[in-house]
């Protein structure tokens, strides 16, 4: 596992021992990574790279790639604690025992690569001040949109922009499941495939649900915004009431249903962090990004409208968002620094997230109401007297039975409003289940 390029001597100055902590799905994949490219890093960066301890949950466990005898062990702390190593690499997930491992590395002054958007997500403030008083520092491309470099876009290549939009399909699992549901496929039977191919988990719930994107979404807003985003502060509505009917309905109206990770400036100088399905123009990229991919339009003052697209997840997407990590951090160590770049600037300290009542949206709202003379002239009402203004009515033809659907596609207005709309029209006798309200993005 030592891995040395034929360059001249002159750039061999630096021979750099990574301690790997997890080799699991992902930690596996940056380890095979690591055979196949490690001496084309070496070649690129002047620096000899070589995987000195793995640190793993069950010594027994039959694995698919091979390590030197010694290197493998159970006690992360040997590894972290280990005067030999230089660069420490968390990828165990989670926030209990991988906090106390990016932690413990970092009061011992070792800089850490982590893809761990839930540990970075609730306890960012304070992994980045371990950072900041250690001189170490902390590095996480591959905590949001996996292969994409996001992370590095908004921390570097767009620096002398301020970020006015960001919106972002940071879910594969979702959206593949929408994706299979445009198709016509059940929720329940697409959650099934997700799972089967290896995209969704058992418990597929922090995917569904919304919670794993909005992570992510916390993560882009505090690095866009310079003040940290905590995961209450994120607005978040999973894909769980969407079906099959109303992706058809937004395509027979010109859009696409995505989950949609949200970042919006305002007027009043809040911003909004939202997750949550969003109807996207059919002629928009973002409509087009399919299966188990990730897109982000990030929009600059400057630069205007950039777009970044590619594989959200996976073993192969992590690893080489980790192996740039891996870059980064053997490059600070070889010139001695780490104030190139730091993990977190709070720049706007004094920031502050816009509650989602005071946002702004169109609507998409699919009620089952009783096939009779009157209701909408109740439901258009209720919608009034809250100054919501209807732009289209649909109410599709050959739907048997008690009930029926009817398609409102709704002006702008604040979310406070439409919910307390929402609250009325579900009161009325004719209306036979929830209100389905989606909110429209029209991504200008």
């Amino acid at each position: 596992w030592a891995f040395m390029a034929i360059v001249p001597p002159l750039f061999m100055t630096r021979k750099v021992n990574i301690g790997l902590i997890g080799a699991g799905t992902a930690g596996g994949g940056v380890l095979r990574a690591l055979r196949r490219n490690g001496a084309l890093m070496t070649s690129r960066l002047g620096a000899r790279l070589r995987v000195g301890r793995v640190a793993v949950q069950n010594l027994k466990k039959k694995r698919d790639f091979k390590v030197a005898k010694g290197v493998l062990t159970a006690d992360w702390k040997s590894v972290v604690n280990d005067p030999k190593i230089d660069l420490v690499v968390e990828l165990i997930g989670g926030t209990t025992i991988a906090k106390d491992v990016v932690l413990a590395a970092l009061r011992v002054g070792k800089p850490v690569v982590t893809a761990n958007k839930a540990l970075l997500a609730f306890h960012g403030e304070k992994l980045f001040a371990a950072a900041e008083k250690s001189g170490a520092n902390l590095y996480y491309e591959a905590s949001v949109a996996g292969g994409v470099p996001i992370i590095k876009v908004i921390r570097e290549a767009l620096v002398g922009n301020r970020v006015t939009h960001l919106f972002g399909i940071l879910n594969g699992t979702c959206n593949f499941i929408l994706t299979k549901m445009k198709e016509g496929m059940d929720f329940d039977i697409a959650v099934k495939l997700a799972q089967q191919q290896g995209y969704a988990e058992a418990d597929p719930c922090l995917d569904v649900d919304g919670h794993d994107a909005a992570h992510k979404v916390g993560i882009l807003a505090s690095l866009a915004h310079g003040f940290w985003v905590k995961p209450k502060e994120v607005y978040t509505e999973g894909i769980t009431h969407i079906t099959p009917l109303d992706l058809e309905f937004a395509g027979t109206l010109g859009y696409a249903i995505k989950l949609l990770g949200i970042v919006k400036t305002s007027k009043a100088g809040s911003v909004q962090v939202s997750m949550y399905p969003a109807l996207v123009p059919d002629d928009h990229v973002l409509a087009n990004v399919s299966d188990v991919y990730n897109g982000i339009l990030v929009r600059g003052d400057v630069v205007g409208d950039t777009l970044h697209y590619g594989q959200g997840a996976g073993p192969d997407a992590t690893a080489s968002a980790v192996l740039s990590d891996i870059g980064d951090a053997v490059l600070d160590l070889k010139h001695g620094s780490t104030d190139r770049l730091k993990a977190f600037i709070p720049h706007e300290s004094n920031g502050a997230v816009r509650q989602i009542g005071e946002t702004t949206s169109c609507y998409y709202l699919r009620l089952s109401v009783l096939d009779r003379p009157g209701v909408l002239a109740k439901v258009s009402a209720i919608l009034a007297k809250n100054k919501i203004g209807i732009s289209s009515v649909t109410q599709p033809e050959g739907h048997e039975g008690g009930s029926v659907p009817l398609i409102l596609m709704l002006h702008y207005a604040k979310n406070a409003a439409m919910t307390k709309a929402l609250k009325a029209i579900q009161k009325l006798s004719s209306v036979k289940t929830k209100p389905v309200m989606i909110r429209v993005e029209s991504l200008e």
